[in-house]
């Protein structure tokens, strides 16, 4: 089980990502377009370093969603290695079974 503290870390850093998202997508489009001159670019590039670190989608974790785990995560099942085996074994994932040959 993860530190309860760095789960509610990340669950603060989705928030942030999502509260920014709109406005970061509007800056990085500018800084990418060629319409705009280079002032323009250069004051949204400004404005994009000055948001906070936590609001770039990059420093976002994948955790298990049961046990908080960072390592091992399965992105299909949003679990960690360890809780998809035993959730398999009980069968409480439909279509997914050991292998046996």
């Amino acid at each position: 089980m993860a530190k309860k503290s760095m789960i509610q870390r990340e669950i603060k850093r989705s928030k942030t990502v999502a509260r920014y998202a709109a406005k970061r997508s509007e800056l990085k489009e500018i800084i990418r377009s060629p319409k705009f001159s280079d002032d323009e670019k250069q004051v949204a590039l400004d404005k994009l370093h000055k948001m906070p670190r936590d609001a770039s989608p990059v420093r976002m974790r994948n955790r298990c969603a049961i046990t908080g785990r960072p390592h091992g995560y399965y992105r299909k099942f949003g679990l960690g290695r360890n809780k998809l085996r035993e959730s398999a074994m009980k069968g409480e994932i439909p279509g997914l079974s050991k292998a046996s040959w």
